[in-house]
């Protein structure tokens, strides 16, 4: 079942989004690490959320750049899942982020791939905003995905 198609299923049940992230974080255990929600995934647009909490906060007590940056990694990966046809795969092999501000709240990753052509393969570039709490960017991050043919 493509990852699509399990959000779209879950996300009708009571509880069925954070069941959704959960069985995303049991394929990808890392991702446990910041306890994030995927509260919205369709073609071309995932959105992942994240609590400020102690655990993802670094010594001035905003949440830490690696935890900004797994969040990016998840909504990116997720979304590109989600898009491709099903005639391809894809590896990420880089990523660039610029932190802009402090990151002093709670925070929503959002990736949009609409003016991503998913036919093509070799390097796809994945834009991810990261907004806080005032709808302010204070992360983004362009992620390569190495996209080929399967088989």
């Amino acid at each position: 079942m493509k990852v699509l198609d399990l959000f779209e299923k879950l996300n009708g049940l009571p509880f069925g989004s954070r069941i959704f992230t959960f069985m995303v974080c049991m394929n990808a255990p890392y991702f446990f690490s910041i306890k994030s929600h995927v509260t919205l995934l369709k073609k071309n647009r995932c959105e992942v959320q994240l609590k400020k909490r102690r655990a993802v906060t670094n010594h001035i007590n905003t949440v830490h750049a690696i935890a900004m940056c797994n969040m990016a990694e998840l909504s990116g990966g997720l979304m590109i899942e989600a898009s491709l046809p099903r005639d391809k795969q894809w590896i990420p092999s880089g990523m660039t982020v610029e932190y802009l501000k402090k990151a002093e709240t709670n925070l929503l990753a959002v990736s949009d791939g609409s003016e991503i052509d998913w036919n093509q393969t070799g390097t796809i570039v994945v834009p991810v905003e990261i907004k806080d709490t005032n709808d302010q960017i204070v992360f983004t991050a362009k992620i390569n995905m190495y996209v080929k043919n399967k088989g």
